[in-house]
């Protein structure tokens, strides 16, 4: 996506909150829904450690990470695995995107222009681990339908880029459980409304006091036999951690 910059992964608070989440059946608006799915999906703060395996038809590459998140606005992702790019860092703070690359002990700041490229040779985008797309204020949106998938009762829900937001997409569909507000299914379409990926988001387990997918996997529409499959091997939410955390001095000391 040739998008702003902002959510990874997750890739992924509202859940300890359900109270006061509408019931099935309540009346709620497309965007209303889509909110309602951000806030179970990232959480106020979380930590995470990560897989994600790269299939081609000729190869297969497994790289490891952690990621740290506080809010919209604050995201970081360090590459523990392999060796070649073990403490490769990503920040994101506000609107800002810095790399570093501990090979060269170099920080650069990413442009816009880059959020579109593959993140780490895979099928993810920059923007999709670090996003700067905003889901409500970006879009407009539109509920579809609802109808069974994978098990669910889902929301499925349109959602159009708005003039002259920094959007690749010409249109963005989403499946949401009705009950949980979980996030199952993205298609993405080009401007010519052609399918150009789907990500399926599936292994549906508990993490505290929330449900969450425990894999993603994304798949080109254009290219057989290739995936990209990012597997959560823990997660956390709610952690102790503040701004402070996600700066570039910080980025670089990681390990």
């Amino acid at each position: 996506m040739t998008v702003r910059i902002k959510r990874i992964f997750i890739v992924l608070f509202a859940i300890g909150l359900m109270a006061s989440i509408p019931k099935p059946g309540t009346a709620q608006s497309a965007a209303e829904i889509i909110e309602r799915m951000d806030e179970v999906m990232r959480g106020e703060s979380q930590y995470a450690e990560m897989t994600m395996k790269i299939v081609r038809p000729r190869y297969e590459r497994e790289v490891s990470m952690r990621s740290w998140l506080l809010g919209r606005d604050h995201s970081l992702i360090l590459i523990t695995a392999p060796a070649r790019d073990e403490g490769t860092a990503f920040l994101m703070r506000d609107n800002d995107i810095w790399n570093y690359d501990p090979r060269i002990d170099r920080t650069t700041r990413l442009p816009s222009s880059m959020m579109a490229q593959s993140w780490m040779g895979s099928d993810f985008t920059n923007d999709d681990l670090v996003r700067d797309s905003d889901l409500i204020e970006d879009f407009e949106h539109e509920l579809l339908r609802t109808e069974e998938y994978n098990g669910y009762e889902s929301y499925v829900i349109e959602m159009i880029p708005k003039p002259d937001t920094p959007i690749v997409w010409g249109k963005v569909k989403m499946w949401i459980a009705k009950d949980d507000y979980i996030q199952l299914r993205i298609e993405n379409y080009d401007q010519r409304d052609r399918l150009v990926n789907t990500m399926e988001l599936d292994q549906i387990e508990e993490v505290g006091n929330r449900k969450v997918p425990k894999r993603i996997t994304v798949i080109p529409a254009d290219k057989d036999n290739e995936r990209t499959i990012l597997t959560y091997q823990q997660i956390e939410f709610g952690i102790d951690i503040d701004e402070g955390f996600f700066s570039r001095a910080n980025m670089q000391r990681l390990r």
